[in-house]
C-alpha cells in the first residue's frame, strides 16, 4: 500500500512540474535558442550533478558543461533533457548559475520539467526524462559553462 501511495504522489508531482513548465513558456515570449543535455546526479542528503549539453543559438551549435547541486536528495539518476531558451540576446549571457525549485521522484524511469533562470535574465524551459532511483525536493542550482 505504501508503494502505491508513493507512486501516486510521484506521478502527481511530475504532472504538476510538466504542466507548470508548459504554461510558463506561454508567458516567456519568443524562443531565442534550443538546447539538449545529459547529466547524472548522485545524492546522499546533499547532491551533486554533472554533465554536458549542446546549445543551438544563432545558427551555430555550442557545447557546454553542467555542474551543480541539490540541497535535499537521496539516490542516483541519469537525466536527458531538451529545452527552449528565452531572453538570450548575447552568447556570453548563457553562462551562469541557473536556479529552480526542483522536485524529482524516479524509480526506474520518470518525467520532469522546470523553468530555470540565471542572473542575466536568460530563462530555460526544460523537459527531462530520468532513469534510476532518486528522491529530491529542494532548491537546485545548475551552472552552465560554454566550452
Amino acid at each position: 500500500m505504501r508503494f502505491s501511495s508513493a507512486v501516486a504522489a510521484a506521478a502527481l508531482a511530475v504532472s504538476f512540474g510538466v504542466t507548470s513548465a508548459a504554461q510558463a513558456a506561454d508567458a516567456m515570449g519568443a524562443p531565442t535558442a534550443k538546447l539538449t543535455l545529459t547529466a547524472k546526479s548522485a545524492d546522499i542528503g546533499v547532491g551533486y550533478t554533472w554533465g554536458e549539453g549542446k546549445l543551438t543559438y544563432g545558427g551555430k551549435t555550442h557545447t557546454f558543461s553542467i555542474t551543480g547541486g541539490t540541497i535535499a536528495a537521496v539516490g542516483f539518476s541519469k537525466i536527458e533533457g531538451t529545452g527552449t531558451v528565452y531572453n538570450l540576446h548575447r552568447l556570453k549571457d548563457f553562462d551562469g548559475t541557473y536556479a529552480a525549485a526542483h522536485g524529482e521522484a524516479t524509480l526506474g524511469q520518470g518525467l520532469g520539467g522546470a523553468v530555470l533562470e540565471n542572473r542575466n535574465g536568460v530563462r530555460i524551459k526544460i523537459e527531462t526524462i530520468s532513469q534510476g532511483a532518486r528522491l529530491a525536493g529542494s532548491a537546485q542550482g545548475l551552472t552552465f559553462t560554454l566550452k
